[in-house]
């Protein structure tokens, strides 16, 4: 799957933010900080994550519309990019 290098940057920036996020929640738990404070910063992490994932899966459902034949034959249909999809709903 092709992806355009702004579409790239901007989910290696997700990714990197919600790691961040992910270091914050293990030193929240090693100061003992309260589970509410801990559980809203899983929640964020986890909304980060996905949000990355439907960038990436729309990213390359549109590359696959553009050029069906191409992605197919790269083993992307786009029934594939559907489950993928799927997976993430």
């Amino acid at each position: 799957m092709e992806l355009p290098e702004e579409t790239m940057n901007d989910l290696v920036r997700r990714l990197r933010r919600a790691e961040g996020q992910v270091r914050g929640v293990q030193q929240m738990l090693t100061d003992g900080r309260d589970c509410r404070d801990i559980v809203t910063q899983l929640s964020a992490v986890t909304k980060a994550l996905e949000q990355a994932g439907f960038l990436l899966v729309a990213a390359g459902l549109t590359w696959c519309v553009s050029d069906p034949e191409r992605a197919a034959a790269q083993g992307y249909a786009i029934e594939d990019v559907q489950k993928m999809f799927m997976k993430l709903a």
